[in-house]
């Protein structure tokens, strides 16, 4: 049996590795070492005051992202007010 490569796929195609291949634990170690690598952004500390505020902006501006990738590609062919 051949040895998979993670190394040589891209985020996405590990993802959708390992999701398929659940038993193989080395593709999940490979996908958690890529998560881990990440950096990491620190959005507020728990003494913040506005520690709610801060913490809700991020969950707004990740859903707002998250739709304006789909509602990008729908309205591409519409004209903009520049044309």
């Amino acid at each position: 049996m051949s040895r998979i490569n993670y190394d040589s796929m891209s985020n996405v195609e590990l993802k959708q590795y390992f999701l398929k291949h659940r038993g193989d634990e080395s593709a999940f170690q490979a996908y958690l070492d890529r998560i881990n690598q990440r950096p990491r952004r620190i959005v507020a500390s728990p003494d913040d005051a506005d520690f709610d505020e801060k913490v809700q902006a991020v969950i707004r501006q990740k859903l707002e992202a998250a739709r304006g990738g789909s509602q990008q590609a729908n309205t591409a062919l519409e004209p903009t007010d520049q044309e």
